[in-house]
């Protein structure tokens, strides 16, 4: 039965919302559809077994009902890391990635093999990387490039010289609305030119990105001292205070929906975020605000949050969190199909396969 390959140039590109996207377009067409992750990097107890906590997410999104050690057999953990490291090259350790993909990908009409990392290096020390897996599968590979700052061409052309026929196309994901011009008139065409058929374009969607504050309280080992009841308010985004109070107020009116991050001593800009109604401040180096700003944040209904990093730590902990935590939210799942379902060539990529 054909197997789809879904791979990204780097991590965090939106491999997941690709399966899961193509995933719910394929059942709504009637196919039947199989959902495997052969190398899970998040690993989490999932009832009484270990499994990917993305690859669980995907599964249930797609009706797929199977133990978590099947969906991915192989987890990257402290205690495989160490033995790949110990026994050193020339072990083949996609004999279980195989067994378990048969398994899964019997009676389906098509069975989506979701990525881990970047394609052409992540695994590779263990010999699980992408172009590994994909042949031992033998499977067809769908790549997806992040274009929020920059495209990864070389990239690109590297994984066409090493799949050939086997590179269905590419997908650009989380394109900027401001970026759509230049790839159609030149970026696309050249990479058409080397043999590489962009098969979508996915523009950048705020509330993919989105995530509510309980959840940042959460990761973030923050403590909610304002309007804790208002933890379900979703961040879209988030902004750094490390400003004078206008240049703050231009970039604040193009993200009202951000988490503010702020020092605790930085109550000028609290009481601009507040005003604004902000989605959430996080008051960085454990310093709690003074009781004007409670008092305005409670009446505003916005919460606050104080954490006991550094504002540029805190900061770098956003980014990394906006980017994995995209499909953890149920809510978002449909708007991941409609996106895959209304950018995508997908009549394209099913003559692709043969279905």
């Amino acid at each position: 039965m054909p197997g789809l390959y879904i791979g990204s140039t780097v991590p965090f590109s939106g491999k997941n919302t690709l399966c899961l996207g193509l995933g719910l377009k394929f059942r709504a067409e009637g196919l039947s559809v199989g959902y495997f992750k052969p190398v899970g990097a998040q690993a989490a107890r999932i009832g009484d077994a270990w499994g990917d906590l993305d690859a669980h997410t995907i599964s249930q999104a797609l009706g797929q009902d199977i133990p978590p050690e099947l969906a991915t057999p192989v987890l990257v953990t402290q205690d495989f890391m160490h033995k790949a490291f110990a026994q050193g090259p020339g072990i083949d350790r996609t004999g279980p990635i195989v067994e378990a993909y048969k398994k899964i990908s019997k009676g389906k009409d098509i069975t989506l093999i979701g990525g881990s990392g970047g394609f052409s290096h992540s695994g590779l020390y263990a010999g699980v990387d992408g172009p590994t897996v994909a042949k031992a599968l033998d499977a067809p590979v769908l790549i997806v490039d992040r274009c929020t700052h920059e495209m990864h061409y070389d990239s690109l052309l590297s994984i066409k010289e090493t799949l050939g026929d086997k590179l269905l196309g590419c997908v650009l994901s989380d394109v900027p609305g401001h970026y759509m011009e230049e790839l159609n008139a030149v970026l696309i065409p050249f990479l058409a030119s080397r043999g590489i058929k962009v098969l979508g374009l996915i523009p950048h969607d705020r509330l993919l990105g989105a995530i509510t504050v309980n959840a940042l309280a959460e990761r973030l080992g923050g403590k909610l001292i304002s309007s804790a009841h208002r933890g379900d308010v979703v961040a879209e985004s988030f902004l750094i205070g490390t400003m004078q109070v206008e240049n703050f107020l231009t970039h604040f009116r193009k993200y009202p929906k951000a988490a503010v991050i702020l020092g605790g001593d930085r109550s000028d800009l609290q009481l601009v975020a507040i005003e604004g109604r902000c989605a959430c401040l996080i008051l960085t180096g454990n310093l709690y605000p003074n009781d004007i700003i409670l008092s305005r944040a409670e009446n505003a209904e916005v919460p606050i949050m104080v954490v006991r990093d550094d504002t540029y730590s805190v900061a770098r902990r956003m980014e990394s969190l906006l980017a994995r935590h995209k499909l953890r939210d149920p809510h978002k799942f449909q708007q991941a199909a409609q996106l895959v379902a209304s950018n995508l060539d997908v009549a394209a990529i099913k003559q692709g396969l043969g279905l």
